[in-house]
């Protein structure tokens, strides 16, 4: 896997993250760190359960000018109709969510056919290696410290069982200090383009 910087991994989210464009929903938007990267012409919606972010965030949508209100929902119960939007982006989320499966089946429901899914996540480093025996001691407490963030999770598969297909998947190392670089997933791919 190519080794590459923060800033390196700051560029290419920002491209990926630009490539999306209609009615587009950011799953665990944060505080809206991602407004920059989004083309002007998106009608963009964003999903934050935890308060103090989601605050941050609809002020920061305002600024950005979003008209849409953030959601108070979890991604594993998306409060939008079936195929209501284009494109799902989510950064750095699906380390984070109670249930992976369910937060894809959320994601297919609520996309069009042929919907875009942009997701970028740190991994889990391949097993066997020193960065996985890392990754699964202190999971359990970056769950507990950090909004949920499982340090060992793989997305690709479950992504793949949910039927989404990678047009571009980069697996890159990014530079970290103390530890070594870190395993992460840039998944740029579509939904299944009829229902299944």
């Amino acid at each position: 896997m190519e080794l590459i910087t923060n800033d390196d991994l700051d560029d290419l989210e920002r491209e990926l993250i630009g490539r999306v464009r209609g009615r587009v929903l950011e799953i665990g938007a944060g505080d809206g760190e991602n407004f920059g990267a989004f083309h002007p012409d998106v009608a963009w919606t964003g999903l934050e359960p935890d308060a103090g972010r989601r605050a941050e965030l609809a002020t920061r949508a305002r600024e950005w000018r979003h008209a849409s209100v953030p959601l108070d929902a979890t991604a594993e119960h998306i409060p939008l109709p079936d195929a209501s939007v284009d494109a799902v982006v989510g950064t750095y989320v699906l380390c984070s969510v109670t249930d992976v499966a369910a937060t894809l089946a959320e994601v297919r429901r609520v996309l069009v056919p042929g919907g875009r899914v942009v997701f970028v996540d740190h991994v889990a480093a391949p097993r066997g290696t020193v960065k996985r025996v890392i990754q699964d001691v202190a999971t359990p407490l970056s769950t507990w410290l950090d909004h949920g963030c499982h340090w060992n999770r793989d997305p690709e598969p479950v992504l793949e069982d949910a039927g989404f297909t990678g047009g571009e998947v980069r697996r890159l190392r990014v530079r970290s200090m103390p530890f070594g670089p870190v395993p992460v997933l840039l998944y740029d791919g579509v939904a299944p383009s009829a229902a299944g």
